[in-house]
C-alpha cells in the first residue's frame, strides 16, 4: 500500500503549482501514516461469523471470515484483507461473548512476541458445549511489561470501555474511572474511532488532546500515530492560554490560586470589560461633500443600549456601532430624498467623525491591560467584585507591589487564564471539532471554562478520578465541572474494573479513599499478584537512602520499566545517590530502554505514567509536601497506584494515619 502511493505521478493532474504543492503534502502525510512499526502487527484477531454481514439470514447465506487489525489493509487487488478494528463489522471482537454471540461462530485472538506470531487462542462463541473461560493471551497482554511510552490497547478494549470509545460524536462523555482501569486510553481510542466515523467533518474543524503536563503527553504521543492517526494536537492548559509575549515567571499562594480558579472571576471580568463603554453626551456630525447629516445623542445611546443588551462579543459589538451610526444617516439621506447603496454606508461607517465617536464611547480593550488593572487598582477591582467577592477575596488578588506594564507583569499560570477569560469577552476564541481533556479532576472552574471555549461547538470526552484530584481547586463532583465546562448534559460513565494495577497493590492504596473521596467506590482490580506489595519500615533515617538503592537494584532485577517516586522535596538527594551508586536514571516522560529503564519521578508529576516495579520513598514526605492534608493523601493515591506488577514502598518516618 505505501509503494503504491510512493508511486504516484502527480505531473500531469494538478492544474497548478499550487495544487501540485497541496497534493504532494497530502501523499506525504498518506506515506508517514503506512509506516511500518516492527513490533506492532498488523492484526491481532480474526472473526468468523456464522452468516456474511448483512445478508438475508432466511436465504441460509454462508458465514464470512474476517482478520481485525489496528488499521485497513488491502492486496494489491484492492481487497481487504486486514479489517479496521474501528469499523462495524468488528465491533462483535468486542462485545460478543457467550451469552450473546452475536452471530460469531468463533474469535480468534493472536499473541505476538516482539513482532513475531507466537500464539493464537480460539472461542467458539455459538458452540454450547464449550464453556466461556478468560482468554490467557488477553490477561498476558495486559501484562506485558512497560518499555517505552504508552502503547495503543486496541487488542484488549473491554465491552464496557468499547461502548464509550465508539459513542457518537454530538454529544460529550465523562469518564469516571480508578488507576489502572483504562480511561486514557479509552479517551484516545474514542479519538481514532471519531477520526475514523467522521473524518471530513474533524478535518475541518480539529481534534485535540490535553494532558496534565508535557511529560504526561510525551508519554502518550505514540498511541494515535500507531493506529494511523497523525493530525491530532495534544497541549496542556497552560499552552492553551499562552499569549506571545507573555510569560509565566510568578506564582501564587494556594489561597490566591483558588480564588483566582474560582468561576465568579467570569462575572468580575464580564463587569469590567462592559465598564469600558461609555454614554454619548453630545450628537455626532457626518459631513459628507456639502451636506451635514446629525445623529442626536439619544439616538447614539439607544444604539448603544441595545447593543449591549444583546450581549454578544465586546469587540463584535464594537465592530457594529459604526455599522448603525452608518444606517442611521442613510435613512436621513434617504428621507431627504438621495438613494444611497451599501458602498454609501461603508463609507460613512469610516467617517472620520464616526471613527471618533466609537472610539470614544466603546474604546478598544486589551484583555492583558484590563487583568493588570484589576490586580493592581483596588477601586477597579473593588467596584466590579462587589457582591461577587469578599474583601478578604479581593485582598489576595492584588498584588503586593503592582507593575508598570503587561511587559514587566510577573504573571502566573491562574492569571493567564483570566487573560484568556477576558479575551473571550472580547474576541469569540476558536472552536473545535472534539476536544478530550485527561486528568480533568485537577482543573479549576476558570480553566474548565477555558476548556469548554475550545469546543463550544463540538463536543468532549473528559476523564479522570475525583480520588485523584491533586489541586487546591480540584474539582467535587463531575455535574460542577461539566457545567463550568459548558456541557452539563455529557452521559457520565464510570469504570471500576482495573486491570493495570494488582488487587494486592489498589486495595492497600483504596485505605486512603474514605479520607480523600468519601463514597468513592474503590476500583475491583482482575489481577490477582501474589508478592506484588512490600511495605518496609527503615529504622533509621540516615539509613533510607541505601534502601531505596538496594530496591531499586532489586527491581532492575525484573524486566520492565522502573519508577522510583519520591515527595518533590527529596529529588536532589535521590538524584545524587542514585548516580553515586552508578545507577543511571531518566527524567519522567524520557522514553526507557532496554538498557535504561529506571526512572526518577517527582510526586508532582507521577500522575497518568506507570511503571512495571515502583519504589516509592517517605509516604509521609508526599502528603507533606502538599497545602493540606487532603490533597497530600491524594497526591499519595497517585503515586501508590502507579506500579503495573509491583510495589515497594520504603519509610523512616510513621506512615500517614489514613494508611497505616
Amino acid at each position: 500500500m505505501r509503494e503504491d502511493v510512493e508511486a504516484l505521478d502527480i505531473r500531469d493532474v494538478t492544474a497548478n503549482w499550487v495544487n501540485a504543492i497541496v497534493l504532494q503534502a497530502q501523499i506525504d502525510e498518506r506515506i508517514k501514516a503506512l509506516a511500518d512499526l516492527a513490533h506492532t502487527p498488523l492484526f491481532f484477531g480474526r472473526l468468523d461469523y456464522l452468516h456474511a454481514p448483512g445478508a438475508d439470514l432466511a436465504e441460509g447465506a454462508e458465514g464470512e471470515q474476517f482478520y481485525i487489525g489496528r488499521r485497513h489493509v488491502h492486496d494489491a487487488d484492492g481487497d481487504p484483507m486486514v479489517i479496521d478494528w474501528r469499523a462495524p463489522v468488528s465491533q462483535p471482537f468486542y462485545r460478543a461473548s457467550k451469552k450473546d454471540p452475536q452471530d460469531i461462530a468463533l474469535r480468534r485472538r493472536f499473541g505476538y512476541t516482539g513482532g513475531e506470531l507466537t500464539a493464537y487462542e480460539d472461542e467458539h462463541l455459538s458452540d454450547p458445549a464449550e464453556a466461556a473461560a478468560v482468554s490467557k493471551l488477553l490477561q498476558q497482554e495486559i501484562e506485558r511489561p512497560r518499555v517505552g511510552p504508552m502503547r495503543d490497547i486496541v487488542a484488549t478494549i473491554q465491552p464496557e470501555q468499547d461502548e464509550i470509545v465508539r459513542s457518537g460524536l454530538s454529544g460529550s462523555v465523562c469518564v469516571q474511572g480508578g488507576p489502572g482501569t483504562g480511561k486514557t486510553a479509552v479517551g484516545l481510542h474514542r479519538v481514532a474511532y471519531l477520526l475514523y466515523a467522521h473524518r471530513d467533518r474533524l478535518a475541518r474543524t480539529g481534534t485535540l488532546v490535553i494532558g496534565p503536563n508535557r511529560s504526561f503527553l510525551h508519554y502518550i504521543e505514540q498511541v494515535l500515530p500507531a493506529l494511523g492517526e497523525l493530525e491530532v494536537k495534544q497541549a496542556t492548559v497552560d499552552d492553551l492560554v499562552a499569549r506571545e509575549g507573555l510569560e509565566v515567571r510568578g506564582t501564587d499562594p494556594a489561597e490566591t490560586a483558588v480564588v483566582k480558579g474560582d468561576a465568579r472571576m467570569a462575572e468580575v471580568l464580564r463587569r469590567a470589560v462592559r465598564s469600558y463603554v461609555g454614554r454619548p453626551t453630545e450628537p455626532l456630525m457626518v459631513v459628507r461633500g456639502s451636506r451635514r447629516w446629525r445623529v442626536p445623542a439619544y439616538e447614539l445611546e439607544e444604539m448603544v443600549e441595545e447593543l449591549q443588551n444583546r450581549d454578544i462579543r465586546y469587540g463584535a459589538a464594537r465592530d457594529a456601532l459604526p455599522q448603525r451610526i452608518a444606517h442611521a444617516v442613510l435613512v436621513r439621506m434617504e428621507q431627504a430624498g438621495e438613494a444611497p447603496d451599501d458602498r454609501v454606508q461603508d463609507a460613512v461607517a469610516r467617517n472620520a467623525a464616526v471613527k471618533a465617536a466609537v472610539k470614544e464611547v466603546w474604546p478598544l480593550v486589551e484583555p492583558a491591560k484590563l487583568v493588570l488593572r484589576l490586580l493592581s487598582d483596588p477601586g477597579f477591582l473593588a467596584e466590579h467584585a462587589h457582591d461577587v467577592l469578599t474583601e478578604d477575596e479581593q485582598k489576595l488578588l492584588l498584588w503586593h507591589k503592582p507593575f508598570r506594564s503587561v511587559k514587566s507583569a510577573k504573571w502566573s499560570a491562574a492569571d493567564l487564564v483570566l487573560i484568556d477569560e477576558a479575551s473571550d469577552l472580547v474576541e469569540r476564541t476558536h472552536s473545535l471539532g472534539h476536544v478530550v481533556l485527561d486528568e480533568a479532576q485537577d482543573l479549576s472552574p476558570m480553566q474548565y471554562r477555558a476548556v469548554g471555549r475550545r469546543c463550544t461547538t463540538g463536543s468532549a470526552t473528559v476523564l479522570g478520578d475525583l480520588a485523584q484530584g491533586t489541586t487546591p481547586w480540584a474539582t467535587r463532583s463531575w455535574d460542577e465541572a461539566l457545567a463550568h465546562l459548558g456541557k452539563p448534559q455529557a452521559v457520565l460513565e464510570e469504570l471500576t474494573a482495573g486491570f493495570r494495577v494488582p488487587r494486592e497493590v489498589i486495595a492497600y492504596a483504596s485505605r486512603l479513599l474514605p479520607s480523600i473521596s468519601p463514597g468513592l467506590a474503590p476500583v475491583s482490580s482482575v489481577r490477582e499478584t501474589p508478592g506484588s506489595l512490600r511495605i518496609a519500615e527503615i529504622a533509621e533515617v540516615a539509613d533510607l537512602d541505601a534502601a531505596v538503592l538496594e530496591a531499586c537494584r532489586e527491581s532492575l532485577a525484573h524486566d520492565g520499566s522502573i519508577g522510583l517516586i519520591a515527595a518533590d522535596a527529596r529529588i536532589p538527594a535521590l538524584a545524587e545517590a542514585l548516580l553515586a551508586a552508578g545507577l543511571p536514571y531518566l527524567s519522567p516522560g524520557e522514553e526507557t530502554t532496554a538498557q535504561s529503564r529506571l526512572t526518577l519521578v517527582p510526586a508532582s508529576l507521577a500522575k497518568g505514567l506507570e511503571y512495571d516495579y515502583v519504589v516509592l520513598d517517605e509516604p509521609a514526605a508526599i502528603v507533606d509536601g502538599e497545602p493540606d492534608e487532603r490533597t497530600g493523601l491524594r497526591r499519595l493515591y497517585v503515586c501508590l497506584t502507579r506500579a503495573v506488577s509491583g510495589l515497594t514502598a520504603l519509610h523512616a518516618t510513621p506512615l500517614p494515619p489514613a494508611l497505616a
